[in-house]
């Protein structure tokens, strides 16, 4: 079978002298893992598409037991993110992220447009790295099924004032329910812009750099309480800062 697609290189690991394993996540049919044959050779029509943070029109090959990449030809790799490390380490993050959240063998065209659209900002540096992070990681909880419920208080059904983020039960409580360390003045109205609002208009607000700070630390804190596990880009983006 053939399969025609875009999609972004979110993993790659070479396998012989010229050849290279791919994965990449699709707009029409999720995560692909394929061979791409003589990738690492200097004059490979695959070489630069098939790089890590390469976005490219794809047509694979799907065998009984295994894919191959037929064409690749590249529309955008994100060279500027190779010159600052830890804008290379949240992309990997990013990266990972979608490896352990996007389908396999389904549409995942929301998924490749939020990955995109994060690389882009980051690339360009024209939204702050805190704020690109919490809305990809928040974003794709969503996206995954994570999504958390932000109304009002779970317990006791209160809609103003101050709430805390319950990360693993996904909900808010109120002081008077048992919601310690409430969010700080603006992180709720972000959160809820993040997992609420159309996917062209997610990266577009402002806070304050404590307030962008603490919002980036409750998004990850709720992606750790759902996924139960390390990254190790993650942790590699703070042993640089």
């Amino acid at each position: 079978m053939v399969m025609n697609t875009d999609g972004l290189v979110i993993k790659t690991s070479d396998t012989g002298e010229s050849d290279r394993i791919i994965t990449v996540l699709t707009r029409d049919f999720g995560v692909v893992r394929a061979f791409a044959n003589g990738a690492k050779r200097p004059k490979s029509r695959l070489g630069n598409a098939t790089q890590a943070l390469s976005y490219a029109d794809f047509t694979f090959y799907a065998g009984r037991d295994s894919h191959t990449v037929g064409d690749a030809r590249a529309k955008r790799v994100f060279f500027g993110l190779g010159s600052d490390m830890r804008k290379t380490a949240l992309a990997q993050y990013f990266c990972e992220l979608a490896l352990e959240l996007a389908p396999e063998n389904d549409e995942a065209s929301q998924y490749l447009k939020l990955l995109l659209n994060a690389l882009d900002f980051l690339d360009t540096g024209k939204r702050p790295p805190a704020l690109i992070k919490a809305v990809t990681e928040m974003r794709l909880a969503c996206l995954a099924g994570y999504a958390p419920e932000l109304t009002a208080c779970a317990a006791c059904g209160r809609e103003d004032g101050a709430f805390a983020l319950d990360a693993a039960g996904g909900r808010l409580l109120c002081p008077a329910c048992g919601g310690a360390d409430p969010l700080p003045a603006g992180v709720l109205a972000a959160l809820r812009h993040i997992c609420c609002a159309e996917a062209s208009r997610i990266f577009f607000f402002t806070l304050p750099d404590n307030a962008l700070n603490a919002l980036s630390a409750v998004s990850e804190n709720y992606l750790k309480a759902h996924l139960q596990r390390r990254f190790k880009s993650l942790e590699f983006y703070y042993a640089i800062q």
